[in-house]
């Protein structure tokens, strides 16, 4: 019986042995397949040819960042090969790159600007594009912009054309610069909610959503500096580029209903009228005298042209060639709010920016650090801990120096004080010297509930931030010597760093903020400049070749755990998504700001952040 079942059994059991040995080896050549054509795409580099008297179009997508987000290398190749945009940004100094080298490039006969794809950019990003086109100028060559509508960024970006066209349909849209919050105070008491605050500095108005319902006058006084000093600079630039009288200007954006009524109600027309544009073409029209100048594609469908993401594939980008430098100057960028820990993207987290720090001071071959930074400040241990890395640095025998972006205020301030260098563009936003805390207590509201805490502890103390008690005089009284004591560090910081004394720095600190130009007359910047300006000062004191600059990435272990983050939570994707589209601008702004408080981990829950949020200094 035994024999029988076997004879029945064995050929089934042959046939799975065949069937599961063929499945292991489809599986494996299915994976050795997937090895072999991700090792051919990561080796196929396609060829570009850059044809003869074109023109580069420059078309920014998305933002302009100066800190790539974390991609993942298989997708960066698939996007090359595809020609399709890894996401909504646009590195800087690609732009830069591009321009500065097409300028000097016989095959590249004109510049074409497309800005309907820009999104965001600050004034001093765009002022960087700006220099880089005065250079393309100086060499003989023309620019063109064009555009289906101009908001105020994209208008800052074209204006530094020779000739710039309108849609027939479109507007050039002008206003000025604002800012606008939500003052929560009328919200928290319907709520119940108790917003305990600990502040220093008249000026320090970065908590005033939670305990006013409008503007102070002295935050009003703050703003209305430096927004008019950004303001100044933007519309002083377009008037020169544009030859407009500076009266006119002005004139025609304070009364713009009234210039509409004038051409009909036509906005394209308004822009036409005064001198805003040279001239309304359609796409059609565009594509025409576009041919008209450097002649037909090869496929007869298009001018002749390339794109600058192809182009900036037959260059070599700066600041990334090391070979056969002994001496370097390493350059570091951080974006968004400081927080302890790693941090994500759009984030400046302690940890990650230490490593980079720490990579760079423990090259021999780099003589000189430069920092990148764009930020309103954020948790006071967090900057705290970079600054200490940096003056490690430069007891180490570096040179550091600073290069501020739109923004490098308070925390910002904090961990750059005792630089080499500061260097700002004229429209950066710096100081707000000034800490302050806010802890929230929710016991009325519980109790409105019919919930009410209580307990014991083994001290007087142990009740210390509950949040469901109410707050006493005895923790208030601790919090606020708290907040004073860290003011104090933060003075004595500045004081050091910037060799002025204590009564000096109290007389620009408090939490104000100040544009690049009053800072540097204020002695809390010493250069007026961007990032090569930055290089380069940080090359004289490191007596090291200016062109030795390079960028200092993540680390691949960091850049794939920056990715896991990027990508974590679905829901917070979904949550931002819907945000966007469904939350009015000042809302998110408030979001935006109230995000330092809700997600930063600082030790002593104490916090140096001018809560200007950086979208707000934006021009767009």
């Amino acid at each position: 019986m035994k024999r029988f079942f076997l004879l029945i059994i064995r050929p089934f059991y042959w046939l799975w042995k065949l069937l599961s040995s063929g499945l292991t080896v489809l599986t494996n050549l299915i994976f050795l397949s997937l090895v072999l054509a991700v090792l051919a795409i990561s080796l196929y580099t396609p060829k570009i040819t850059v044809p003869a008297d074109c023109a580069l179009v420059l078309a920014p997508e998305g933002a302009i960042v100066e800190q790539r987000s974390p991609i993942d290398p298989l997708t960066r190749i698939i996007s090359q090969i595809t020609d399709s945009p890894l996401q909504q940004e646009t590195f800087l100094q690609d732009i830069v790159d591009a321009v500065t080298v097409a300028a000097e490039d016989p095959r590249i006969k004109l510049l074409v600007i497309k800005t309907n794809r820009l999104q965001q950019a600050s004034l001093d990003q765009l002022r960087t594009i700006g220099d880089a086109l005065e250079t393309f100028k100086k060499a003989g060559k023309q620019i063109i912009a064009t555009g289906d509508a101009f908001n105020q960024g994209q208008y800052y970006l074209a204006s530094w054309a020779d000739k710039i066209y309108l849609h027939p349909m479109g507007a050039v849209t002008l206003r000025g610069f604002s800012v606008f919050r939500l003052y929560m105070k009328e919200m928290l008491d319907k709520l119940a909610i108790d917003f305990h605050i600990f502040r220093v500095g008249t000026f320090k108005s970065a908590v005033e959503p939670l305990i006013r319902n409008d503007m102070s006058p002295d935050d009003k006084e703050a703003n209305s500096l430096w927004l008019g000093t950004l303001w100044k600079n933007y519309s002083d630039d377009i008037i020169k580029q544009r030859r407009l009288n500076p009266e006119t200007f002005h004139e025609n954006i304070n009364k713009m209903v009234s210039q509409l009524a004038s051409v009909g109600g036509d906005r394209a027309q308004l822009a036409l009228a005064t001198g805003l544009v040279d001239g309304l073409k359609t796409r059609q029209d565009l594509e025409q005298l576009l041919v008209a100048q450097v002649g037909p594609s090869r496929d007869q469908k298009s001018f002749n042209h390339i794109d600058f993401q192809k182009y900036l594939q037959t260059i070599t980008p700066s600041y990334t060639d090391q070979e056969g430098k002994k001496e370097l100057i390493g350059i570091i960028t951080a974006t968004g709010n400081i927080l302890p820990g790693p941090g994500a993207v759009g984030q400046i987290g302690a940890d990650d920016l230490i490593k980079r720090i720490r990579q760079a001071r423990q090259d021999q071959r780099i003589k000189a650090i430069v920092l990148r930074i764009t930020t309103g400040g954020g948790s006071a241990f967090a900057s705290e801990l970079i600054r200490q890395e940096l003056v490690q640095a430069k007891n180490d025998g570096k040179v550091v120096v600073i290069s501020m972006g739109a923004m490098a205020a308070s925390g910002g301030y904090w961990l750059a004080a005792d630089a080499d260098a500061i260097v700002a563009a004229p429209t950066t936003l710096t100081g707000s010297i000034g800490i302050f805390g806010a802890i929230p207590t929710v016991e009325k509201t519980l109790e409105r509930l019919g919930i009410r805490g209580d307990g014991v502890g083994t001290t007087e103390i142990a009740h210390f931030g509950n949040p469901t008690t109410a707050m006493s005089l005895e923790e208030a009284s601790a919090l606020q010597m708290d907040v004073e004591q860290g003011y104090k560090q933060f003075l004595a910081i500045v004081a050091q760093g910037r060799k002025m004394a204590i009564t000096e720095v109290e007389h620009v600190a408090e939490g104000r903020v100040w544009d690049g130009v009053t800072a540097q007359q204020l002695g809390l910047v010493d250069v007026l400049g961007d990032l090569q300006t930055a290089v380069n000062e940080a090359a004289r004191l490191a007596k090291v070749p200016r062109e030795n600059g390079y960028f200092i990435e993540l680390t691949p272990d960091s850049m794939l755990e920056r990715f896991r983050r990027a990508e974590q939570p679905i829901e917070a994707l979904m949550s931002k998504l819907i945000r966007a589209s469904l939350v009015p601008a000042p809302l998110q702004r408030t979001v935006e700001e109230m995000d330092l408080l809700l997600n930063s981990d600082d030790p002593r829950d104490l916090y140096s952040h001018s809560l200007v949020p950086l979208s707000a200094l934006m021009v767009h």
